[in-house]
């Protein structure tokens, strides 16, 4: 089977054929991705994968409403758990966020229903054959971040945010060579419009 370039060797393997590009509509999920995109900035998405367990224990399971919560005592807990990137920003950054994030829930009914208002309720349908073809940011990811960044988020740039419409399900950016572009692009179609 074919597979897009970045995803021929685990962690990677396992998360490109069984999550990436999946369209996804629950909030815990949706902040879990927005955290993990920005502790990924400046790093590689396999140094990310294989902390992800941490991640979900560290941030009690990616709760919006619990991460809320975190205190000054808490960031220095994080910061000294050598399973999560320990970069104080970071940490600080999904903590904005998930108050951010409940403030967003709280206009729009949920996260979900914000978020997919910036590709239409149904993910967008791309045709990259080689990976080089596939951008770094678009004028929807850019219209996310600028949205975001207005509403208090952080570490939340066009390049994070294109990344976080990637994983969710935005978009579907699979390479069109890879066995799962037309699986992904199948569960596309039958998205609720939001």
């Amino acid at each position: 089977m074919e597979r897009c370039a970045w995803g021929l060797h685990e962690p990677e393997l396992s998360y490109h054929d069984t999550e990436w590009g999946v369209p996804l509509h629950n909030d815990n999920a949706l902040y879990e991705f927005l955290v993990l995109e920005g502790a990924q900035a400046g790093l590689s998405w396999q140094t990310i994968l294989k902390r992800r367990e941490t991640y979900r224990s560290a941030f009690e399971q990616f709760d919006p409403q619990k991460v809320a919560g975190f205190d000054q005592p808490k960031v220095e807990t994080l910061m000294s758990d050598a399973g999560i990137i320990r970069n104080r920003r970071k940490i600080e950054s999904a903590i904005q966020n998930a108050r951010a994030f409940l403030a967003v829930q709280q206009e729009f009914g949920s996260f979900d229903a914000y978020v997919w208002r910036f590709v239409g309720g149904k993910p967008r349908q791309n045709g990259w054959r080689p990976m080089q073809e596939i951008p770094t940011t678009t004028p929807e990811a850019t219209a996310l971040s600028k949205d975001l960044i207005r509403r208090g988020f952080s570490f939340v740039g066009a390049t994070i945010c294109y990344a976080f419409m990637q994983a969710v399900g935005l978009v579907n950016d699979h390479t069109t060579n890879c066995f799962r572009y037309e699986e992904i692009k199948k569960l596309g179609y039958n998205s609720p419009i939001v």
